[in-house]
């Protein structure tokens, strides 16, 4: 090798963008894992610390859109269902 040049760094894992929520999580507790360790190299930490980032986003993105979907049940003085809202939860 010459000195001043680097390997280039193995793929860390499948694209983020097409996991599932539960793919991800899976992925980023093995990120968390690796760095807790404290046996990863400082450069192959920093690529680790960024892909756990970059999941720890698509996690957030997928629970917002989840919640985004839900919809709360509407009753009238009753008690009956009467229809359903966009759930919102400050209320």
């Amino acid at each position: 090798m010459l000195l001043g040049m680097s390997q280039p760094e193995p793929a860390l894992g499948p694209d983020i963008a097409a996991m599932s929520f539960e793919d991800a999580l899976r992925a980023l507790e093995e990120v968390v894992r690796g760095l807790e360790s404290g046996e990863v190299p400082l450069d192959a930490t920093i690529s680790l610390y960024e892909r756990g980032e970059q999941l720890r986003a698509h996690c957030q993105a997928r629970l917002d859109a989840a919640q985004a979907r839900i919809e709360q049940v509407v009753a009238n003085a009753a008690g009956q269902a009467i229809g359903t809202q966009p759930f919102d939860p400050a209320t």
